[in-house]
């Protein structure tokens, strides 16, 4: 099979290579595209140099499978063009919302790609992507009511350059140096920031409200959802506080059991010191890891959880690559 992605030389489209060579899946050629400003450097895959080619040239109609991973306005400028030709999953937000796109996290509704009327798939919010794996074995057995949810999301969600700002921001204040914020609103070493993306008129983020609206379109409809989103002087790993609410009883054993035998979910909750995980120990793993598992006592059937996942692989690049999978085990190639 041949694959191109778009966005190669970034974050996520590293990381979607890294995936690739680590899956079974059998690829025959791979196009790697970018802008013209990366057009003919070289990138590795497994074991052979590959040259990036220009984006605004490429022939579509070359490939079955292209992964998007660019953001919303190259997706908004050439998803439509690819999907004429071939599969598209999609990275950026542009599409999560267009009821004629499904919104795809196969381990809890692979059955969404029955409808696929575009040919273009969406990749969730990395946020939510960890959210929902381990939301779907509980809302299978307790229904979810409710969920409130605070996120301390690492800096790569913003891509590379908050990254090498973080590290560069850390060195000045060691140094006792001003800084001086680019790709923040305020100074992120050493500190937090309420604020991911831009606000409404009530006050929330676009960041709070995709978790709201894509945990719904993946999940159910009538599941509640009130987030506060935060970014942390973390590089890699989003993490998450959960309060759920359940319409039905549940134990605290039947919650582990469940967590622990879904699909991409692993709970560590050991009630001592360490017995818990954390962003960097997330980091660079497949899994969505649970911890801090204890009853709510505030109210009847709720519970409090830490979630903790990598937010490049599970939130990305794992996801696009595992979208991939279902689609190529159903028989399912595109047009």
């Amino acid at each position: 099979m041949n694959i191109a992605i778009v966005g190669a030389t970034g974050n996520v489209g590293r990381k979607i290579l890294e995936v690739l060579e680590k899956k079974e899946l059998l690829v025959e050629n791979i196009f790697l595209l970018a802008s013209s400003k990366s057009e003919g450097s070289k990138i590795n895959f497994k074991g052979k140099e590959h040259e990036v080619l220009n984006l605004e040239t490429f022939d579509f109609s070359k490939v079955k499978i292209t992964f998007f991973a660019a953001g919303g306005k190259i997706s908004e400028a050439f998803a439509e063009k690819a999907a004429k030709y071939s599969i598209v999953i999609d990275n950026s937000s542009f599409y999560r919302m267009d009821p004629e796109v499904p919104l795809i996290v196969p381990q809890v509704n692979s059955n969404h790609l029955k409808d696929i009327k575009k040919n273009i798939i969406s990749n969730p919010n990395c946020s939510t992507a960890q959210l929902v794996i381990a939301l779907k074995p509980l809302h299978d057995l307790f229904v979810i009511k409710r969920i409130v949810v605070s996120t301390y999301q690492s800096v790569s969600g913003g891509g590379k350059a908050p990254m090498d700002e973080l590290i560069e921001q850390t060195k000045l204040v060691l140094q006792n140096k001003k800084v001086k914020s680019k790709n923040f609103t305020k100074q992120i070493a050493f500190n937090v920031i309420p604020h991911i993306d831009v606000f409404d008129e009530e006050g929330y983020t676009k960041e709070e409200l995709k978790m709201t609206y894509e945990t719904k379109k993946i999940l159910d409809n009538n599941i509640e959802l009130t987030a506060t989103c935060v970014r942390l002087p973390v590089l890699v790993s989003h993490s998450e506080s959960l309060n759920i609410e359940f319409l039905k009883p549940f134990s605290i054993e039947k919650v582990r059991k469940a967590l622990n035998s879904f699909e991409g979910c692993k709970v560590i909750d050991e009630r001592s010191d360490g017995g818990y995980i954390t962003p960097l120990e997330a980091e660079g793993s497949e899994k969505t890891f649970i911890s801090r598992i204890r009853r709510d006592k505030t109210i009847e059937n709720g519970i409090n959880l830490w979630i903790v996942s990598d937010n490049l692989l599970r939130g990305a690049a794992l996801n696009a690559v595992e979208i991939a999978e279902t689609l190529i085990k159903n028989n399912f190639y595109g047009k």
